[in-house]
């Protein structure tokens, strides 16, 4: 017999997201049960049908193992998304997060969705926010707990986030576009046309490089080197098919040189995130001289089971 099979079912869990939705129904001590994954994140929804998705990838779970409470995080919780779930300010810790969930009254089970986080402004401190990022954190914290007094999350995709953790709390955080700005400038720039049609080709040479030339930037703006990655090609230090390696690599270079400016000695740092993307950080970082980072896998998951704890969701 199946060890799942004795679980008795506690919690369905969604990470729903800009892009995508995964989805876990969960047991016991949050053993996974069944998971689901499809893409249809919000902007996949037509008509902003969000409730007839949500009743057709949980109906038949409830069917069988009856009412359940469900809790999702990320952009569903958006001002774009179902139902808009209000910021929580930065610092935030998990008993803030869980007392402050929305309840939609949904079929066939409401569901309740873990708020956001805002980074109010500040002197020298321009507001930021985060969707979804707040419960992987809060996952990352739980399967990491050496990071708990001191650490460093490190989330990359399309707006990266750089997240300080200090006394067990979400303490302070900055996002990046740096995922955005490498698909504008693949797809929409001068700068991506040489390759317009190799996708697939990688180079790690040419991302080295990359990641080189921004680290060793001085006062030059991202501005100024991106154009490099058109001139290398043209001067012959790049091939053409090369050249969105390189880009990515100025891209990631500049990031990492903007969050660590002024760090001193770097705290203990994990990634949260895509295995490809992480891996593509892991390279660049060592560029940097950073070489314990480890990834952090299933922190949403993680995360929702926590918040679902604290938050009294759960019965026993």
């Amino acid at each position: 017999m199946d060890d799942k099979s004795l679980n008795t079912a506690r919690l369905i869990a969604l990470d729903w997201g800009t892009s995508s939705l995964r989805v876990w129904l969960l047991g016991d001590e949050g053993e996974v049960i069944d998971a689901r994954a499809a893409k249809r994140g919000i902007m996949q929804v037509e008509d902003g049908d969000f409730a007839g998705v949500y009743r057709e990838i949980v109906g038949d779970w409830i069917a069988v193992h009856g009412e359940l409470p469900a809790l999702a995080c990320g952009m569903i919780g958006s001002r774009g998304g179902w139902a808009e779930a209000e910021y929580v300010d930065c610092p935030a810790e998990l008993s803030v997060l869980a007392d402050r969930l929305l309840t939609i009254d949904a079929d066939p089970v409401s569901l309740r969705v873990v708020p956001g986080v805002m980074q109010p402004s500040g002197p020298g401190v321009r507001p930021d926010v985060m969707r979804g990022e707040e419960t992987q954190v809060l996952g990352a914290l739980s399967a990491a707990p050496e990071l708990a007094e001191r650490g460093v999350l490190v989330l990359p995709g399309t707006h990266c986030k750089w997240v300080h953790i200090a006394e067990h709390r979400l303490a302070a955080f900055t996002t990046y576009m740096t995922g955005e700005l490498f698909a504008v400038l693949r797809h929409h720039s001068i700068l991506g046309k040489p390759a317009a049609d190799r996708d697939g080709i990688t180079d790690d040479k040419a991302f080295e490089l990359g990641v080189d030339t921004a680290r060793e930037a001085g006062a030059a703006g991202l501005s100024s080197i991106l154009f490099s990655a058109r001139s290398r090609m043209l001067a012959g230090e790049i091939a053409a098919e090369s050249t969105p390696d390189y880009l990515s690599g100025l891209l990631i270079g500049d990031e990492l040189r903007s969050a660590l400016t002024g760090v001193g000695e770097v705290p203990p740092l994990r990634l949260i995130g895509d295995d490809a993307l992480c891996r593509r950080y892991r390279h660049a970082l060592a560029r940097f001289g950073i070489e314990d980072v480890a990834e952090i896998p299933d922190a949403a998951r993680i995360g929702l089971w926590r918040i679902a704890e604290a938050a009294g969701l759960l019965t026993y």
